[in-house]
């Protein structure tokens, strides 16, 4: 979209720059060159901390990141996923998430770029002479996206090193350990606390995407729920929840290209369609669209085997109606499933299609499957892989933090404390009335995780919230059917609840250790 380029041309340029000015090797600096960006040339000027911050964004777009590969460590993992045939990068999808494997290192390697270019920039913009306001802004940015990754890696990878400090400012890289899970989360939330201080509530238009007070806040909130401070989360979904932000009218507004950046998103990742390619990297000319879409859309409209969805979500969908008795309209935007019947919507007419608006038994003559739809462009003609380009193509951005998730954590906080209250099923009630769904007048928990469910599936979240409610084993590991598409759960030991360490990792440092399990 015109409204977001410009903003993410100049990503996609000063990412190259960052790229060479912070992977500068120890030899490299020993051997002057005055046409080399190095540390201590660049970081001088206002303009050079704005393009190191813009840089640090940009690994959010590296194809090893959300344009393509980390969908296999979330989404892929969860219950509502059954996977396509497993291979050495889905593998993950089976509790077989081995050390070797080259979608596990592709992911844990794009997150630490992203914590190397923030420490870059925290390391660096403190002692640059400029604007104040810009360089807290900027600073906040920087103190966010390293928890963010942090967040990520701590969740997924469990044991990982806690480094704050630019590489080159380390003198034994070598002997950094592997932290206390405890100690990282601990940095995590005062990063956010950080990042909260100071970072603006908005930005002018032409630079909308970038990262809020708001964001950081609720994200803040998200991770004191996950350490199960639920006073703490819910004080923090508190201050947000006073009108800055606001579900869309129509809950599939947050999965189109028209409507990004919208009042219910907090924070989500600009793709843009440029028809680049570029595998594996995020240099300039590089492709910066959401290359997962195929992995994800039905089977037999890409070169991808396709994420089958596990029947009980659909049958979920389908266990209570709308207060017009009809289907919960959610469901059509996430799900492609056999139904002739529609939906009256928002003034629209639901109905379950997809690519080129094919209806299922247009697609799947006979078939009973049940497919994802949430997030793939209708457009797509078989011929392109997208609607405008290549495989990379779809500039539909991934929303990674909505209000209605914001709701919903501060439901299960509030029940966890108090039980169901009026606050809690305020918060849940008006997440469901949205989607014309009846209200509730009183909840469990189980209420609280089956709207998750509904409102969120498929935006790399339920894994997450099945591993902090403690229930892998039981809502995943004891249902192999649920991954009869790829192996299964047998390969499931105790701790591969988490993805091992990458090989590659523990052969550069001797002193990182497998995690339990493998």
């Amino acid at each position: 979209m015109r409204k977001k380029y410009n903003y993410l041309k100049t990503i996609v340029a000063m990412a190259g720059i960052l790229l060479i000015s912070v992977n500068c090797t120890k030899d490299i600096l020993e051997q002057p060159n005055p046409n080399a960006f190095t540390p201590n040339l660049f970081w001088k000027t206002q303009a050079d901390a704005e393009k190191g911050i813009i840089g640090t964004y940009s690994t959010f777009t590296h194809i090893w990141y959300y344009t393509r590969f980390e969908i296999f460590a979330s989404d892929y993992r969860d219950d509502v996923v059954n996977g396509f045939a497993t291979s050495e990068r889905t593998a993950l999808g089976s509790f077989n998430g081995v050390s070797t494997a080259n979608g596990t290192k592709w992911v844990w390697a794009a997150m630490f770029k992203g914590i190397s270019r923030a420490n870059e920039v925290l390391y660096n913009v403190p002692n640059i002479e400029m604007e104040q306001i810009a360089k807290d802004n900027i600073m906040g940015e920087a103190y966010f996206i390293r928890a963010y990754n942090y967040m990520a890696l701590v969740n997924s990878w469990l044991n990982v090193p806690l480094i704050t400090l630019p590489m080159s400012e380390i003198p034994d890289p070598i002997a950094i350990e592997q932290a206390d899970p405890t100690d990282v989360w601990a940095q995590i939330i005062s990063d956010l606390e950080m990042a909260a201080d100071l970072l603006p509530s908005s930005w002018p238009a032409n630079q909308k995407g970038r990262i809020t007070d708001g964001a950081a806040i609720g994200m803040l909130g998200k991770a004191l729920l996950y350490n199960k401070d639920y006073q703490g989360a819910k004080d923090a979904f508190e201050i947000i929840m006073d009108g800055r932000f606001k579900l869309t009218a129509n809950y599939g507004d947050n999965f189109t290209e028209a409507a990004e950046n919208n009042s219910e998103s907090l924070f989500e990742i600009q793709m843009i369609n440029d028809g680049n390619g570029g595998w594996g990297s995020d240099a300039p000319g590089s492709g910066k669209g959401a290359a997962f879409h195929p992995d994800l859309a039905p089977r037999g409209f890409t070169g991808q085997d396709g994420m089958r969805i596990n029947d009980w979500v659909l049958d979920l969908f389908l266990d209570e109606k709308t207060v017009n008795n009809q289907i919960d309209p959610r469901a059509f935007t996430t799900l492609f499933f056999d139904t002739e019947e529609t939906t009256d919507y928002q003034g629209e007419v639901l109905s379950s299609k997809t690519y080129s608006n094919l209806t299922y038994q247009e697609a799947f003559p006979g078939g009973t499957h049940v497919w994802a739809n949430k997030h793939l462009d209708q457009a797509y003609n078989g011929r392109s892989r997208s609607d405008e380009g290549g495989w990379h193509g779809s500039g539909n951005n991934l929303r990674i933090l909505r209000y209605a998730d914001v709701l919903l954590m501060y439901a299960e906080a509030e029940f966890m404390l108090n039980g169901s209250t009026t606050k809690a099923l305020d918060a849940i009630n008006e997440v469901r009335r949205r989607s014309d769904m009846p209200d509730f007048t009183t909840i469990t928990m189980q209420d609280i995780e089956d709207e998750r469910v509904k409102e969120l599936s498929l935006e790399r979240t339920r894994y997450f919230d099945i591993l902090r409610w403690g229930k892998v084993v039981e809502y995943i590991v004891n249902k192999p059917e649920l991954k009869s598409e790829s192996a299964g759960t047998s390969s499931y030991k105790p701790g591969r609840e988490y993805i091992d360490i990458p090989q590659n990792e523990r052969d550069t440092n001797p002193k990182f250790k497998p995690n339990p399990g493998y």
